[in-house]
This record gives C-alpha cells, sequence and structure tokens, in this order.
C-alpha cells in the first residue's frame, strides 16, 4: 500500500510540472499573439484611459459638496421620516455606519456635505429621505400627483421608502425641514427639469425613484442656503457620478473620444437628457465600450 502511495506521488510531481509548462506556454502564445497584433497595446492603453478618467470622475478623496448638512438628520429622525433603528440595522448588514455617517444622522453642527464612493449610499438614503418628507410643490402640483399614475403613493420613490417610522406617505410633503423663497423655488424647478439619471427617462422634476427623490433634495438644500444654478449643476454632476459611477466613467471616455476632458464637460449639458437619461446613455452605449467597473447602486434603500 506504501509503495502505491508513492508511485502516485512520483507520477504527481512530472504531472504538476507539466502542467505548469503548458499553462505557462499558452499564456506566453496569448500574450505575443495580442502583441504581434497590436491588441496588447490597445488594451493597456484603454486600461489607463480609464484608470486616469476615474481620477477624474470619481476622486478617491471624494468631493465636498456646495450643502451644509446641519442638524437635518436629527430632524428626518425626530419627524419618523427616518426611522433611526431601522436604518441602523440596514446598515449593521453591511458593516455598519463610522464616525463620520453616524454624525451625519445624529450630529448637530455637520459642515458641508462629503461625498466618497463608500458614504454615497447613506448620503442617497438621508437626502432621499430629505426629498420625499420636504414639504414641495413639485411633489403637491408635479407629475407625481398626476392622477393617471394612480396617487403619489405607486412610485419606488414612495413605496420603497421602508424605514420611516408609519406609512412613508404620511410624510410625503409633510415637513417643513426646507423654507424656500418664491425664487428658490423656481431655482429648484428650472434646474430639476435640466437633471436626469440613466436608471429612466424621467428628469429631477418626476422624482419617482430614489435617485430622483434623492437629487430633489439636494437641490432644495443647496437652493435653501443660495447656491448659484451652476454650482448646483456641476454639485449635481458630481453627485450622479457617485451614485452611477459606470455610466458616468463612459460618457467621460466617449467624451474624451471627442476631444473633451472631463473637467472641460459643461454639467448642465452632460446631465440633459441626451447623455443621463436612459435613453440619451443609450445612445452614447452605442458609440463607446462602456466601462464596467461593477459599481453603483440600485434603486432600493
Amino acid at each position: 500500500m506504501e509503495e502505491q502511495k508513492n508511485t502516485k506521488k512520483t507520477y504527481l510531481v512530472p504531472c504538476s510540472i507539466l502542467l505548469s509548462a503548458v499553462i505557462i506556454s499558452v499564456s506566453w502564445m496569448y500574450i505575443e499573439g495580442l502583441r504581434g497584433s497590436g491588441q496588447l497595446a490597445d488594451v493597456s492603453e484603454q486600461v489607463g484611459l480609464e484608470t486616469e478618467l476615474e481620477k477624474s470622475v470619481l476622486p478617491a478623496g471624494g468631493v465636498e459638496l456646495p450643502a451644509t448638512w446641519g442638524d437635518l438628520g436629527i430632524q428626518l429622525t425626530e419627524s419618523g421620516v427616518i426611522y433611526k433603528e431601522a436604518l441602523e440595522a440596514v446598515y449593521a448588514e453591511r458593516g455598519g455606519l463610522d464616525e463620520y455617517e453616524q454624525k451625519l444622522l445624529s450630529g448637530v453642527d455637520n459642515g458641508k456635505l462629503v461625498m466618497t464612493y463608500e458614504n454615497s449610499g447613506l448620503i442617497l438614503n438621508l437626502l432621499w429621505a430629505l426629498g420625499l418628507g420636504n414639504k414641495n410643490e413639485i411633489l403637491e402640483n408635479g407629475p407625481m400627483s398626476d392622477p393617471r399614475y394612480g396617487g403619489a403613493g405607486n412610485f419606488a420613490s414612495t413605496g420603497g421608502w421602508t424605514i420611516a417610522k408609519g406609512d412613508s406617505m404620511g410624510h410625503y410633503s409633510a415637513h417643513n425641514f426646507l423654507k424656500l423663497t418664491v425664487e428658490q423655488q423656481k431655482l429648484v424647478e428650472r434646474v430639476s427639469k435640466g437633471i436626469y439619471r440613466p436608471c429612466c427617462g424621467n428628469s429631477t422634476y418626476f422624482p419617482d425613484c430614489n435617485h430622483g427623490m434623492a437629487m430633489l433634495g439636494f437641490l432644495e438644500l443647496m437652493a435653501s442656503q443660495g447656491v448659484g444654478e451652476d454650482e448646483m449643476y456641476k454639485a449635481a454632476l458630481q453627485v450622479n457620478s457617485y451614485w452611477f459611477p459606470d455610466t458616468y466613467l463612459t460618457i467621460a471616455k466617449y467624451l474624451e473620444q471627442k476631444g473633451i476632458a472631463w473637467g472641460d464637460a459643461v454639467p448642465k449639458e452632460v446631465l440633459g437628457a441626451d447623455f443621463s437619461s436612459a435613453s440619451g446613455y443609450k445612445r452614447i452605449l452605442s458609440q463607446v465600450q462602456p466601462v464596467l467597473g461593477g459599481k453603483g447602486g440600485g434603486c432600493g434603500i
């Protein structure tokens, strides 16, 4: 029996060496084939381009947004728009909230929002709650209230908000977190009609999903603090880029091929229907190889 084991070992060693040699040879032949056809250089060039684009579109250190959060986290939880324990339970399954995120939820003196790829999901949810709960004419008189849709409660942005105290529609446009002047309201309405999202064909003026409702909340927050239209578009593009990273890396790649650096792109144009709506992005995809990083969240909490 011992002799058979030794015989097996004797055969296994050269077999493993032979297999390794075959793998190395095949790999070498594949690489040489790519090099000979010029494809290896193309692949390296694309990887390098996408790495540089990521530095521009999604800065690793995040971006400071022109909106002070203050104690809005406390207001959202005390009003019941956010059931704090339910939100914390969701994030406990995702590794928990870090110190900065805890402060956004429970702090009284938060400064300007700083969005990173890591915290973009939480900020999305906080802004979603703000957009849903803050009293605004867009929610009451805009497309969300159109009778042909059967009521505002039938959308992902309302029915999908499952971490409120009580029914989400009990908080719909029900709280005065932010009070806008007439001019600020007009600004929010104007800008909201120009900002699209690639998960659907609607603008922020029709916030039927979480991203749309969160963007509405973000626009209201900026307007209430005196942020101008151009800066609102710039910040909205930064936010959308973290929420839909693969999409905006692909758009940046498309623009780069057209000779336009990401830093030179006009945010208002990039956020418009031609680029950022579902149909607009589909057109972009027909002209460029997409950047697929597997990043980006869905339309739920």
